[in-house]
């Protein structure tokens, strides 16, 4: 008798909606990142949008801050691959839920905000450091604290967070120019890079595609086996 297997069908359907939040563990940078973008400032850019009448309304300066953060953090810099992670990654997802950006609109927050997200992305760290996180996606803090009373250290402690700070804006810079360089190197205006041809963008056609692929696969073996023996 054959060992049974765990069911597993990808085309179920929910009979209630899942939560994403049931798929990471609680500890995720994503979790953090989102609560400390609630402690930031974010009215240099809002008073960006308040001009702005008409259209469709923007997406939350708050989601697209913490979606560049968090895919910054893991080395994730173009807007395509941006996107293309959204689509597929849980982490991702919990940052944007239904609201996919498409990769315009991230490149077009990214540059004109790009002076407000390079000093909110140390304020991030800086609060990482603070609260104890060391570790942030592919960047490492050091844990330096000022010392809360005027002891004879405090001098010194100081200056080592100085230089602490230095040190995250440096590479908060280098991440930002590896990102504008990807960004750049890109390919197309109005490509993401990774769709389909339409053939396979439906299931249809896609499995009609993949029986043809499979049948002339087999028919080739026979044929290969006779060549190598």
């Amino acid at each position: 008798m054959s060992r049974p297997f765990r069911e597993w069908n990808p085309n179920q359907i929910w009979l209630f909606p899942p939560s994403p939040q049931d798929w990471l563990p609680d500890g995720h940078l994503v979790y953090f990142l989102i609560d400390v973008s609630e402690q930031l400032d974010l009215s240099p850019i809002m008073e960006k949008y308040d001009s702005e009448k008409g259209g469709k309304p923007p997406y939350h300066p708050r989601m697209m801050l913490v979606l560049l953060l968090d895919s910054y953090c893991i080395g994730v810099f173009t807007s395509r691959k941006i996107v293309a992670r959204c689509e597929t990654d849980v982490a991702f997802r919990i940052i944007v839920g239904d609201n996919i950006p498409d990769f315009r609109t991230i490149s077009e927050y990214r540059r004109r905000h790009l002076a407000e997200f390079q000093y909110l992305f140390v304020e991030v760290l800086r609060l990482c450091r603070e609260s104890g996180r060391l570790k942030v996606g592919r960047l490492a803090l050091d844990g330096t604290k000022i010392k809360a009373n005027a002891s004879r250290h405090k001098a010194m402690s100081y200056d080592r967070m100085l230089a602490e700070e230095k040190r995250l804006q440096a590479e908060i810079d280098e991440l930002l120019k590896q990102a504008q360089v990807a960004e750049d190197a890109e390919l197309g205006r109005d490509n993401r890079g990774d769709e389909l041809p339409d053939e396979l963008s439906r299931r249809e056609s896609r499995l009609l595609k993949i029986r043809e692929a499979k049948a002339a696969l087999e028919q080739q073996a026979p044929d290969k086996a006779t060549a190598e023996a």
